[in-house]
């Protein structure tokens, strides 16, 4: 028997993968007031009304990883919570990076770092990266 089981309708999400170079990536702490934490996370955001999925992968480096990117690649999507929410994050691979100005929405506390491959691993197999789309990020990679 089916239930009707409402959810939580979402307009989908992007997140980047910022590659400096094929060994690094930018890297965010950002701090999550829900459950009082700093988590280690990649660059992503809530597609705004009528926005491309792609168009807010570029805002969301921008405004989070202070980059544009010459090149984006899909390397997939997920859908993090589909028991309760519409949400589809879209995932991209930022290569070619250039600097700009970061301007992070005013809510949001975060700082950047460079990270390796075997720094990721470390903090990953150390449970300190945590937030689900960015592991499946880091798999879709094959960096996990």
């Amino acid at each position: 028997m089916k239930k009707n089981i409402p959810a939580i309708k979402h307009p989908g999400a992007a997140l980047i993968i910022p590659f400096i170079n094929r060994n690094e990536v930018v890297l965010l702490r950002q701090y999550r007031p829900v459950i009082k934490k700093y988590l280690y996370e990649l660059p992503a955001g809530t597609r705004e009304k009528d926005e491309a999925a792609l168009a807010c992968a570029r805002r969301e480096l921008m405004e989070e990883a202070g980059y544009s990117a010459a090149k984006f690649i899909k390397l997939g999507s997920i859908y993090p919570v589909p028991g309760y929410s519409t949400e589809k994050i879209e995932i991209y691979q930022a290569l070619n990076l250039k600097p700009v100005k970061r301007c992070p929405e005013i809510d949001e506390i975060l700082t950047q770092s460079i990270a390796d491959k075997k720094r990721i691993r470390r903090l990953f197999r150390t449970g300190q990266i945590t937030d689900a789309k960015t592991i499946c990020a880091f798999a879709l990679c094959g960096w996990l």
